[in-house]
């Protein structure tokens, strides 16, 4: 099998086409020693070709330095390492430092945006931030409030500065920025708020719009040709999302942006998923409410889409659908596919073929998902590619006002965006999962501007005669829908994975825990107890010869929301608070980057 898009070998993937995407960013992708994008390529990898920690030695970690961000809230991404700099980020107020390498990471300059402190009040599930961009010579952030800077790289000085949204209406920016080409990819945050989704591409050199691709509503605004986009191969058709919502819901329909973005440089299509519709309510939306919940796939240039492809179709549960598009070449059914898989909230993994969107698997990644028994893999069938719903876990046949008990996964998914990694050593997946089941009780809701648009009251616990904890860390098989190896976890696993050349994966714990195992058994090889709970991503980097490991540890997010904020009612943090009130008792608020070493 052959993978593609992974440290030296993207660079030569890349070489004869580089001038499709940034030079820049390419270039800087291409040196193993460095992290210069948060998903660690454009293919969403997150895998290093770095192998000097490997199996044999990575028992012997030690720390090397730490760095203390400030900030008492969620931390999520990881840092950047371009040259001799690593750019450290924070949660709100989207603090960004600059750090010496060959100085003991003396501060070079600190950026610190000058927010309304207001946005915190509509930000769902903490205050986080997933992460910096590095693009010819700069640093890419996104603020809370939706304001996109431009940062020199070498002073801090901002360039440039668009804001995109209105977080007056419940509109935040939480997700990476990502540039591709002379471009920089920008979703938006705030389904819980009744905003309407979108992708917008502002253009490198001045901060300005170039595109913007709505989620729901008429064909021109959602950038697509109803007779050339497709779904499951067949043409989308005129107003396709129009007539999949009742009159104007659609307005404020969710399907919002706010996970990773992936780029195949060769096809020059960028992928993303959206949001859950609004409201939480099934019954006030009748209809599939196209196009939340749902794979794109779009021209980088013109933000046109290719095709589509809708996971979960008339949501009841809150699937979101922005977990990260992993993009391989590998073997199945004996022929070498371009293949994107895509661990979906709804507790389906699924592999489709990137170039046309075809779909080849579609299973299970948690045993215990039973809201549906599976999706009909049958193209000549009429509900083909749709998942079959189990009446009993059904919120919309249940109805309003009606306690639907036992539903697994739970509204926060088998996986949330914590985002998985692929090693082509192993031709496997490591995936951060969630094993946790809900209650949930829909009801009616008004909308109002600015104002929270949920319309449900949800209750989590871990899943029911399982082995008692709320994660699993597991390797899978996109090739044929298996899970080859699980390791239980006491607590859901809310941190990005790494994988490697030396053979070693390393992901944290919201406990606090660093933890490496091996790549093809999944037995536990190192752990190191953090000040504070990670729901950050691994990165690795190498600097005078020498390879680390970092990762930033600050407890919070959806799972850690109780602990953030403060919460205590159960149902408070949309369910989450109850379902993890014993976190408390292992872990507390911090922001602090750990970087880790071998000795010598």
């Amino acid at each position: 099998m052959k993978t593609l898009m992974n440290g030296a070998c993207l660079a030569l993937l890349m070489s004869g086409t580089a001038v499709l995407a940034n030079d820049s960013v390419l270039a800087e992708i291409a040196k193993p020693q460095q992290w210069a994008i948060q998903m660690g390529d454009y293919a969403n990898t997150r895998y290093s070709t770095l192998d000097q920690i490997n199996k044999d030695n990575v028992k012997d970690l030690r720390v090397a330095w730490t760095f203390s961000t400030g900030v008492l809230r969620g931390h999520e991404g990881s840092p950047l390492v371009i040259g001799d700099v690593m750019y450290v980020h924070t949660p709100f107020p989207n603090k960004v430092f600059a750090l010496d390498l060959n100085d003991n990471g003396k501060i070079l300059w600190r950026y610190e945006p000058q927010q309304d402190p207001n946005v915190i009040a509509v930000m769902c599930c903490d205050t986080v931030y997933r992460g910096l961009s590095y693009a010819d010579g700069m640093i890419l952030l996104g603020q809370a409030d939706t304001t996109v800077v431009a940062l020199d790289a070498k002073t801090g000085e901002a360039k440039w500065s668009t804001k995109i949204g209105d977080p007056a209406i419940g509109e935040t920016l939480t997700a990476t920025v990502v540039p591709v080409k002379d471009k920089v990819l920008v979703g938006v945050s705030g389904g819980e708020y009744g905003v309407r989704g979108r992708m917008t591409a502002l253009n490198l050199a001045d901060g300005s719009e170039a595109w913007k691709a709505w989620s729901t509503g008429p064909d021109e605004e959602l950038l697509v040709d109803p007779e050339t986009t497709t779904h499951l191969g067949k043409p989308i058709g005129a107003d396709s999302s129009l007539s999949s919502w009742e009159g104007d819901q659609w307005k404020i329909g969710g399907g919002t942006i706010w996970g990773w973005f992936s780029y195949d440089p060769d096809l020059n299509l960028v992928y993303y998923g959206t949001g859950n519709p609004s409201t939480w309510n099934p019954s006030q939306r009748p209809g599939d409410n196209k196009w939340s919940m749902t794979i794109m796939a779009r021209d980088a240039d013109t933000g046109m889409a290719k095709w589509f492809y809708q996971m979960t179709p008339h949501d009841e549960w809150d699937y979101d659908g922005v977990n990260e598009m992993i993009l391989t070449n590998q073997t199945i059914d004996g022929q070498e596919r371009k293949l994107l898989t895509h661990f979906d909230r709804n507790g389906l993994a699924y592999t489709l073929d990137r170039e046309t969107g075809e779909l080849l698997v579609a299973e299970k990644y948690d045993p215990v998902v039973n809201w549906t028994t599976g999706v009909d893999m049958d193209p000549n069938s009429e509900t083909y590619g749709r998942p079959a719903v189990v009446a009993e876990y059904s919120t919309a046949q249940n109805g309003e006002d009606e306690n639907t008990t036992g539903v697994c996964p739970a509204a926060l998914g088998t996986k949330d965006q914590q985002p998985a990694a692929f090693s082509p050593k192993t031709n496997l997946f490591y995936v951060p999962t969630n094993h946790v089941c809900m209650d949930y009780e829909p009801f009616r809701v008004a909308y109002t501007a600015g104002q929270p648009y949920v319309g449900a009251t949800l209750s989590m616990y871990p899943a029911p005669n399982s082995h008692g904890g709320m994660g699993n860390f597991i390797a899978w098989d996109n090739t044929t829908g298996e899970i080859k190896w699980s390791i239980p976890e006491q607590f859901s696993v809310w941190s990005g994975a790494l994988a490697t050349a030396g053979d070693v994966v390393f992901y944290g714990t919201l406990e606090g825990y660093l933890k490496a195992v091996d790549a093809q058994t999944g037995e536990e090889l190192y752990k190191f107890k953090t000040p504070s709970g990670i729901i950050g991503n691994v990165m690795t980097y190498e600097h005078g010869g020498k390879q680390y490991i970092g990762i930033l540890s600050g407890v919070g997010g959806w799972a850690g929301i109780g602990l953030a904020a403060g919460l205590t009612n159960p149902n408070d943090g949309l369910g989450a608070v109850g379902g993890y009130a014993s976190l408390s008792q292992y872990t507390e608020l911090g922001g602090q980057l750990t970087v880790f070493e071998l000795p010598g």
